[in-house]
């Protein structure tokens, strides 16, 4: 999976251009963004896409010198899961 950076998302298409995953993290102000999304298609549940969305969000938003709030329930269970990443969590 080839994974496709813009501001505030990260996704993956399939050879015919189908989003197949995607984590969005929009701006909340402030220097904070919300990890508010995460999207895996049937085609790669169960091969830790949505792990790999977290990560390179959290990657991302850390390099942006940003923090973030989860309301995406999935991104709440991998930080939970993925303590190394916790200091970009804001208080």
């Amino acid at each position: 999976m080839e994974l496709q950076k813009e501001k505030n998302r990260i996704f993956a298409v399939d050879n015919s251009g189908k989003l197949v995953a995607e984590i969005t993290f929009p701006d909340a102000g402030n220097g904070l963004v919300d990890i508010d999304h995460t999207f895996v298609d049937d085609s790669l549940r169960g091969q830790g896409a949505a792990g790999q969305l977290v990560e390179a969000a959290a990657k991302q938003i850390a390099s942006d010198g940003k923090k973030a709030r989860l309301t995406c329930s999935y991104a709440v269970k991998w930080f939970e899961k993925h303590k190394e990443y916790r200091d970009i969590l804001a208080d």
